[in-house]
């Protein structure tokens, strides 16, 4: 089968990529043409998701693997055409779906029988029947079904989620469309990789309905550390204690500065939306929703505290500042409220992330951007650990001593020792666990 991918940002590139690996001739389709021109001519990779370079330019080079700004001809020879445009977040927090009609208004212009045109982004209940509309009203005599597949791609995991899923959801309008994508699903079907056929419908909604559910998980763990904090207990023994219990699992109980990224942030709104729409408003989601956007700007305070009520004046190394590690994404990242806030409290930011530094620098203003994390670490009086790349657990008292000034570590993702740095004279404060004092 020929298949499109509409857009080649984070989904579309991997979505892609990998059905090229699959065995499927794959053309990705983007009017951004200085992004193509970069896939094509000089082997760019406008994202950064580990092991997507190599497996693209592996597949271009089999001739399985496309980029082109013309969707017309793209399209035309298509069996399976997936949208994978942006779905931002508009004024009310509803997702804004102009690049997904857009889009379908194109394929409806450009298809050439039969043709399965599948919403790869994530939108809200009722969009599949709208994309059918809007195409019937480009080509009345088109033969087309609308099906809703929605991505379960954790950035930094990407091609390991689709490779090897959990499920497969497929939203099928009709028998003929079923039997299609079950034929695109195929490889992975095959090894035994679930596929749950249902409605279009309840499909657009599974999508909505897992990310509100993690993220609720994530604020739940994250208030219990602040209670935690308050009584003296160890959030990682009762988060651990409580995943032992197979009906909540381990999942998603660590916790941190507060959720943030490309997907829970958008899509904890838009059901949220979506169900005032429908008036079955979602008042858990709401809670996690407000709870979230306090607890970033509450680790500003939490850092302040540590260093003794006031860092007016004071160094602060922040180490990581994208969302999550593994990725270079910014999208509603922790840093962006917690660097304003410490500024405001008259601190003095030197920051280093191993691969977001270019994006960051997009967002954040009158800080120092460093090279490594020892740069970021010289003359600082506290250090920050924001975001969790692995390599900033193996930090240790010895080189903290080794480049800082001050005496004072905040560990907001709960990845050093604390014995390894409060033996060097350093104070230690974890998230959901009591502080830990210096060592003289």
């Amino acid at each position: 089968m020929n298949v499109t991918m509409i857009g080649t940002g984070y989904v579309g590139l991997v979505s892609g990529t990998c059905f090229a690996e699959l065995g499927f001739n794959v053309t990705c389709v983007d009017n951004n043409s200085a992004k193509i021109e970069a896939l094509n001519d000089k082997g760019e990779i406008p994202i950064y998701e580990p092991g997507l370079e190599e497996l693209v330019w592996k597949n271009v080079k089999a001739g399985t693997l496309h980029f082109t700004t013309d969707l017309k001809a793209a399209v035309s020879q298509s069996d399976v055409v997936f949208i994978c445009v942006g779905t931002p977040p508009d004024a009310d927090g509803r997702a804004d779906l102009q690049y997904v009609f857009a889009a379908a208004a194109e394929i409806g212009q450009a298809m050439n029988g039969y043709t399965v045109v599948v919403d790869k982004s994530t939108v809200p209940v009722g969009t599949g029947a709208k994309v059918a509309e809007t195409i019937r009203n480009m080509n009345p005599t088109a033969e087309f079904d609308v099906v809703s597949n929605p991505e379960f791609l954790r950035e930094g995991n990407a091609i390991g989620d689709f490779m090897n899923p959990d499920r497969i959801v497929l939203g099928v309008s009709a028998e003929r469309a079923g039997e299609v994508m079950k034929t695109l699903y195929a490889p992975l079907i095959e090894k035994g990789f679930p596929a749950l056929i249902t409605t279009v419908e309840t499909a657009e909604l599974t999508k909505y309905a897992s990310n509100a559910f993690l993220a609720t998980k994530i604020g739940f763990i994250n208030e219990m550390a602040d209670l935690c904090e308050a009584v003296g207990a160890d959030v990682r023994m009762v988060a651990k204690g409580m995943g032992m219990d197979k009906r909540i699992g381990e999942g998603f109980l660590n916790p941190g500065p507060g959720y943030g990224g490309s997907c829970f942030p958008k899509d904890t709104l838009a059901i949220a939306q979506t169900a005032q729409d429908y008036q079955r408003p979602l008042q858990i989601v709401e809670s996690v929703i407000r709870s979230n956007n306090d607890r970033k700007v509450n680790m500003a305070r939490k850092v302040i505290s540590a260093c003794g009520g006031s860092v007016d004046g004071k160094t602060i190394a922040l180490l990581g500042l994208a969302f999550k590690a593994n990725t270079d994404d910014m999208r509603e990242a922790p840093s962006l409220a917690l660097v304003p806030e410490l500024q405001k409290a008259g601190a003095v930011i030197k920051a280093y992330d191993p691969a977001a530094m270019t994006e960051a620098a997009k967002h954040l203003s009158d800080l120092t951007f460093c090279t490594s994390e020892a740069d970021a670490l010289n003359g600082a009086d506290a250090v920050v650990v924001v975001t969790e790349w692995p390599q900033f657990g193996g930090l240790t008292g010895e080189m903290l001593r080794s480049h800082m000034r001050g005496d004072v570590v905040v560990d907001l993702r709960n990845m050093i020792k604390s014995e390894t740095v409060t033996t060097h004279g350093f104070t230690y404060q974890g998230i959901g666990t009591p502080k830990q004092e210096a060592i003289r």
